[in-house]
């Protein structure tokens, strides 16, 4: 293909086609035309000087800095080609090399300002952040005093400033950055790159609104001036091809942009608007997505493919470099997936990254869970530890809060309370985690005992609350307590009903029954009947569990207390219709109550009418008939040895548990 591009330049055009193609953002095809040329000419100093320019273009800086340090050995008297160098390696991440290539121009007036600066933002990719800050302090200095070295163009300055702006927002200090990056834009003028630091200030300070007021400026100003990056096209469906990495769209600060949105719709737990996020951005390969585009996407669709997700993270751990959250969260995401062994072999591969990227908080909860498969006790132990840290810290900050209202000082109530939200954050897992290690052992006294312990500081938790029901519920004794956690959780989301988890209603359904308030059951039920009508109404193709589940627990709940006609039979009808009700979730149900009938029938424990068992028979051949291609089981993502693709179906149990039921009936087929 290069040799008909360069074949069909005509004589004497050559150079006006280099530069037509680079003015119309082809950089690729003038790469292969330079390439082809530079064989013959490979000291051209013109043909090397663009193709270094258009591989920093295509964002090839490896390759840019290649061309650029032949520049240098040709031409040492050209200290730009030198700068040139410094900057592509420094953007390929070869930071060492970076560093030796731009410490001659420290000497040279006419360079000083940009050395400084290039190194300053070296040493902060580095994570050396006090070297970071003295050069660029150096360099506002040099600035400041008209030196030989001083920056005569006020965007040099705004560079420096920039540079600042990021230092501070590592320290944490986000507003002051903030207040950097506005003063650079009022320099420089409006840069996308500019408004997503402030956004990315916004969001590390919780600020979500304003964070999302930038990103929305900086994809508007992409979409209008750039609409041949096909913003938003996957999302609707239409496959175009991909963009590409080119500086065009690394300067649109769009990939940036879509990033932190989902970032921020993940945190505000709007899973379908992260993923919709990631699907807007500009469209490329899987090959050439970014670290960060491929850690967000492994996240934000780990629920419905855990198996890329894994890979994903697992491939990112091995890049140089990593989004730093990929080592915590990869460790984290193996806990709850239960792949205990896989995350203390990753912690013990990685002891090096241990210290440098896990907070000694995340890390003493990773080592209390993954011990917990081997010695409970000393995990229980060690969470307490963190949990006593924990508890010791929210007395402190309510103090604090208490304090600052006395004095009216707002703004310090403000950040105890800040404060005091993101110790809580951490309190609870550890919480859970502890009751956890009861809950297993079905110690549930032991659990709601953690949980009485904790009430100081998480009563008006949601996840406090809502576990505290679960384990009050299933000590079978404590049914209007339970009811008493439950009811706020279902009121709260009563005009929505269905945004309430099937289980709480369910589950609230049955200490209503339990507790002879079977009017309050009927009502709760004719709640959800009618939320799903209107569902099925405005999106009829949309499956809908709720009720189904109400109906199974239910269901479950008599076949548990022996009246096995009542309760086998409202597991049937909750199921109908079958090709809408049938589901994994829910057939596990069904089930486990047709395998506790066929049990106390085989043990001649119970008797039951030919006419349920001609209904259990029915039913049965129901899901064998619409149960093809539901999986009787979801299976774990890293399993090795997967499941015969024909007996995990709902049809090949059905079956099984049809021929049973035959073979304990004595009929024959």
């Amino acid at each position: 293909a290069a040799a008909m591009e360069a074949a069909a330049v005509p004589d004497g055009q050559y150079t006006a086609v280099v530069y037509g193609l680079i003015g119309g953002g082809r950089c690729g095809e003038a790469v292969s035309l330079l390439s082809r040329e530079l064989q013959k000419s490979c000291r051209s100093r013109g043909g090397l000087s663009l193709l270094g320019y258009c591989h920093y273009q295509l964002q090839d800086f490896a390759a840019a800095a290649e061309c650029y340090e032949q520049l240098v050995a040709l031409h040492p008297e050209l200290d730009a080609y030198r700068l040139y160098q410094a900057q592509a390696l420094y953007k390929a991440g070869l930071y060492a090399e970076a560093l030796r290539t731009a410490s001659p121009l420290l000497d040279l007036p006419a360079y000083q300002g940009r050395a400084l600066r290039l190194q300053a933002a070296i040493h902060y990719a580095q994570g050396d952040l006090p070297a970071a800050k003295s050069l660029v302090e150096e360099a506002l200095a040099t600035a400041a005093d008209g030196g030989p070295g001083a920056a005569e163009d006020p965007s040099e300055r705004a560079d420096a400033e920039i540079i600042l702006g990021c230092l501070l927002y590592r320290q944490g200090r986000h507003e002051e950055a903030s207040g950097k990056f506005a003063g650079a834009m009022q320099v420089l003028g409006y840069c996308p790159e500019l408004s997503y630091n402030m956004a990315l200030c916004c969001y590390a300070a919780k600020q979500y609104a304003p964070a999302l007021k930038h990103i929305s400026d900086i994809i508007e100003r992409g979409i209008h001036q750039h609409p041949e990056l096909s913003v938003g096209m996957t999302t609707e469906g239409i496959d175009v091809r991909s963009v590409g990495n080119t500086l065009l769209l690394h300067r649109t600060a769009l990939v940036e942009a879509f990033n932190l949105k989902a970032a921020i719709e993940y945190q505000l737990r709007n899973l379908k608007a992260a993923q919709e996020a990631l699907t807007d951005m500009p469209p490329r390969a899987e090959e050439e997505l970014d670290p960060v585009t491929l850690h967000n996407q492994a996240l934000m669709n780990m629920d419905n493919q855990p198996t890329e997700g894994f890979e994903k993270l697992q491939f990112l751990l091995l890049q140089n470099p990593c989004p730093p959250e990929t080592f915590g969260n990869l460790l984290l995401l193996y806990c709850k997936h239960q792949y205990y062994d896989l995350a203390a072999d990753v912690l013990a591969e990685n002891a090096h990254l241990t210290y440098k990227l896990l907070t000694p908080y995340l890390y003493n909860f990773l080592d209390a869970i993954i011990t917990c498969q081997t010695a409970p006790e000393e995990a229980f132990h060690k969470l307490d530890d963190s949990a006593g840290t924990l508890t010791e810290q929210l007395r402190k900050l309510t103090k604090q809060v208490q304090e600052a209202r006395q004095n009216w000082d707002d703004e310090a109530v403000k950040k105890a309370v800040n404060e005091y939200d993101e110790t809580l954050d951490k309190y609870v897992p550890v919480l859970m985690a502890q009751a956890k290690i009861y809950w297993d052992m079905k110690n549930y006294t032991m659990v709601e005992k953690i949980f009485r312990k904790s009430v100081e500081f998480c009563n008006e938790h949601e996840v406090w609350k809502l576990n505290v029901a679960h384990v009050l519920f299933m000590q079978e004794n404590k049914y209007k307590e339970a009811i008493s956690f439950y009811e706020p959780i279902v009121k709260k989301h009563y005009d929505n009903i269905l945004h309430v988890s099937a289980i709480v209603l369910a589950n609230l359904c049955v200490s209503y029954i339990l507790t002879s308030q079977n009017e309050d059951a009927e009502e709760l039920m004719r709640k959800i009947e009618k939320g799903e009508e209107q569902l099925s109404y405005n999106n009829p193709d949309k499956n809908i569990y709720h009720l189904c589940i109400v109906n199974l627990v239910i269901g479950t709940l008599y076949c548990v207390k022996g009246n096995y006609d009542f309760g086998i039979s409202r597991v049937i009808k909750s199921l109908e219709p079958y090709n809408k009700k049938l589901s994994t979730d829910t057939w596990y149900y069904a089930k486990r109550c047709f395998l506790s009938l066929l049990e106390n029938m085989s043990k001649h424990m119970i008797m039951l009418r030919d006419s349920v068992i001609q209904e259990c028979v029915q039913f049965l051949k129901q899901c064998e008939l619409y149960g093809r291609n539901i999986p009787a089981v979801i299976e774990q993502p890293l399993e090795e040895k997967r499941m015969h693709s024909g007996k995990n179906t709902v049809t090949y149990e059905a079956r099984l548990l049809r021929a049973l039921m035959y073979k304990i009936i004595g009929w024959t087929v």
